[in-house]
């Protein structure tokens, strides 16, 4: 299980930064490396706390075994034990520097622990101009958002649209990085667009729920998030976004409390 976190709070005076990587605590998207490459086990593929445990043991049988290394790591990243799947997949890029789907997916373990510059590097070796992907060119522009640099993110998420057009995913990060640099009602048109997509998932209502919310559309905002969230979760969400816009003015006092729901994609 995975939980979302903000470090900072989108006011008068301070920033919103998501980096969240699933919904409601849990990631139910798969892996911008693609999915786990045994087929010796389908409960592997389907459990990640089960594939962990088959990719585990192959990976201390042979630390070398590319396959091995990539399952386990990104088991380890799907049951919320970060640290340890970067650094499976540190080491594994370090002997197949070669591999792009290793190199993938350790970009995105370097996101998912905040080391964000170093990620955005990986995942530039991660393709190539000649044969770019849409995928990794979405992470490369969170990474950049987190940095601060939204124009450049966006210019990726412009990218990566190009190959993948009207892709929710993509679209829901371009909302967030509007929310980032506090162009609410740009945020709110990015994310209205995905939903109406028809292939938006919880995220992406979530994030417009986020993105309403913050401009003071208190019941709009609950009843868009009411429709994946419990109700007492929804109303709590809300409850959190009207706490942090009436302490806007001050940073200190808006940064306490329980978090809503928000999720960069950082998935394929």
């Amino acid at each position: 299980m995975r939980r979302p976190s903000i470090a900072r709070l989108l006011g008068s005076a301070a920033a919103l930064a998501l980096l969240a990587t699933g919904l409601g605590g849990c990631q139910t998207m798969g892996d911008i490396a693609g999915p786990l490459t045994s087929k010796s086990d389908t409960v592997a593929e389907t459990d990640p706390r089960r594939a962990a445990e088959v990719y585990g043991e192959r990976y201390r049988a042979n630390p070398k075994d590319p396959d091995a290394a990539l399952g386990y790591g990104t088991a380890l990243r799907a049951t919320g034990q970060r640290a340890q799947a970067a650094a499976v997949l540190e080491q594994a890029s370090l002997t197949h520097p070669g591999n792009r789907q290793i190199l993938a997916a350790y970009g995105r373990a370097l996101v998912d622990n905040g080391n964000f510059q170093k990620a955005f590097d990986v995942l530039g070796r991660a393709h190539s101009p000649d044969n770019p992907d849409w995928r990794i060119l979405s992470v490369q522009g969170t990474a950049l958002d987190q940095m601060g640099k939204h124009e450049e993110a966006r210019g990726y998420y412009a990218s990566a649209l190009r190959i993948a057009p009207d892709e929710p995913s993509v679209l829901s990060n371009l909302g967030l990085s509007y929310v980032l640099s506090r162009d609410l009602p740009r945020a709110e048109e990015t994310l209205r667009k995905a939903q109406a997509t028809g292939r938006a998932d919880a995220r992406v209502r979530q994030n417009l729920a986020l993105a309403v919310g913050l401009q003071g559309r208190f019941a709009e905002a609950e009843s868009i998030a009411r429709a994946d969230l419990p109700p007492d979760q929804a109303a709590a969400n809300v409850a959190y976004l009207r706490q942090m816009l009436a302490r806007k003015d001050n940073p200190r006092t808006a940064a306490r409390g329980k978090p809503p729901v928000v999720a960069q994609d950082l998935s394929d």
